[in-house]
């Protein structure tokens, strides 16, 4: 369960950032700080973000799902940001000039790969809510935000 790994220390609220390269650096440089990745992770962030584009639209509510190969990850973890503006991401599946403006990214540390594609999954099962990608956005504590994954994914 998702919701059973989100830890408090890593979830954003009114994260002040203004590019993705920002949201990279303040979330991507706390999972480094925690062991959650290894010093490699940012870097990994940017050169997958160039190849591989995060950013999803569903329905007009605009999220993006950064990661990065295992190698690296040291272990399992995900980071929420909830954004105090919206930023910029190219779009998943897009041409390159294809952008969505975030304002909520997942951002996902997996050490195992034969794993990482059944928690994307997952992810993407749970945003296809705007109903719950919209209180995400207005959850006020970290605590709210653990609680609306654990609620979401229990109707999954």
């Amino acid at each position: 369960m998702i919701w059973e790994e989100l830890k408090e220390s890593l979830i954003f609220i009114d994260l002040q950032v203004d590019t993705y390269e920002d949201v990279f650096e303040k979330m991507g440089g706390e999972l480094i700080r925690q062991g959650y990745a290894k010093d490699t992770y940012i870097d990994g962030l940017k050169e997958r973000e160039a190849e591989f584009p995060t950013g999803i639209d569903v329905e007009g509510f605009a999220i993006a799902i950064p990661h990065t190969p295992v190698i690296h990850v040291n272990r399992t973890g995900t980071a929420i940001g909830i954004l105090n503006k919206p930023v910029t991401f190219h779009e998943m599946g897009g041409d390159e000039e294809d952008t969505v403006e975030a304002r909520l990214v997942i951002m996902l540390c997996v050490d195992n790969p034969s794993t990482h594609m059944d928690k994307l999954q997952k992810i993407i099962e749970m945003i296809q809510d705007k109903e719950f990608l919209g209180k995400l956005t207005e959850a006020k504590t970290e605590k709210e935000v653990i609680k609306l994954f654990e609620e979401k994914e229990k109707t999954l």
